[in-house]
């Protein structure tokens, strides 16, 4: 195949001084874009101006309007907002992207992210790395890891997209993606050489009560409390925020405490505590 049929999925929330929709996006790179979708949520800017203008000159873009609670919780605003996407396309696709409008794509950013489709039929995700602005310079985003696809920017083999079941409205939804494809068998490939410039950066407009949504998303991806413990000091640390471990763990208890159902099946929950202790273990010796 010289050509991948690739369907996007933009999010825009109030993104009238930041969206930057490269060249690729709309269509001119090495694979026919069958469909944009533009989702437009809650906007009070002039974003929607702006996309329907792009929708205007170019054919395979759509725009859909659409009104979320006011409250951003990670994962349930971004997601809802996909899956509106999602419903209005068809099934002639052959890689899934999801997009947030924040950001600045390399120029042969989906050129690359093709070509390692086209290299190896197993990887069903790939993606770059997560750069942010600060005092003048660009630097890797601190919760960018290489085995981690950042969710303003994911790339997905339909196969892969389908088995793992779409994408689900809740905190750790770019995490459970993830650890689903390595359950059924598939590659998640990242590109350091591939640099995302991240114009906001990941929960700058989180509400405060979200904190202890973190220690439920642990609770829910199946972890277990050691394995949530582990990760709880891990994060608190990279966000330089220690005191964070509290919240994480107290959101953890809450969300067993109320037997909040999980992400994953138990046998996933069983794959995915052995896989994050054997990446631990990999780390630490």
């Amino acid at each position: 195949m010289n050509y991948y049929n690739c369907h996007y999925i933009v999010f825009c929330s109030n993104e009238e001084k930041f969206i930057d929709f490269n060249p690729q996006i709309i269509g001119r790179t090495n694979c026919f874009t069958k469909k944009v979708v533009i989702v437009n949520d809650n906007s009070t800017d002039k974003t929607e101006e702006i996309i329907n203008d792009y929708a205007k000159k170019y054919s395979w873009i759509t725009v859909v309007n659409t009104t979320s609670d006011a409250i951003h919780l990670p994962g349930s605003k971004v997601i809802q907002a996909f899956h509106k996407g999602f419903e209005i396309l068809d099934t002639n696709y052959d890689i899934m992207v999801k997009l947030d409008a924040d950001l600045i794509l390399p120029n042969n950013y989906f050129e690359t992210i093709i070509s390692h489709f086209k290299s190896d039929d197993t990887i069903g995700m790939a993606g770059g790395f997560a750069y942010i602005e600060k005092n003048g310079n660009w630097i890797l985003e601190n919760l960018t890891d290489k085995d981690h696809i950042r969710g303003a920017f994911k790339a997905y083999r339909k196969e892969c997209f389908l088995q793992i079941g779409n994408l689900k409205p809740a905190m750790g939804w770019d995490t459970v993606d993830e650890l689903l494809c390595k359950f059924y068998g598939w590659k998640v490939i990242t590109d350091e050489n591939l640099k995302v410039k991240h114009l906001k950066p990941t929960g700058a407009n989180y509400d405060k009560n979200a904190r202890y949504k973190q220690g439920e998303a642990f609770y829910t991806l199946g972890y277990g409390f050691i394995i949530t413990a582990i990760a709880s000091v891990k994060l608190a640390l990279m966000k330089k925020k220690p005191l964070l471990f509290f919240d994480y763990i107290k959101g953890f208890w809450k969300a067993k405490m109320a037997k909040t159902p999980l992400l994953v099946t138990n046998e996933q929950a069983k794959f995915i505590r052995k896989y994050r202790l054997q990446k631990m273990k990999e780390k630490l010796f």
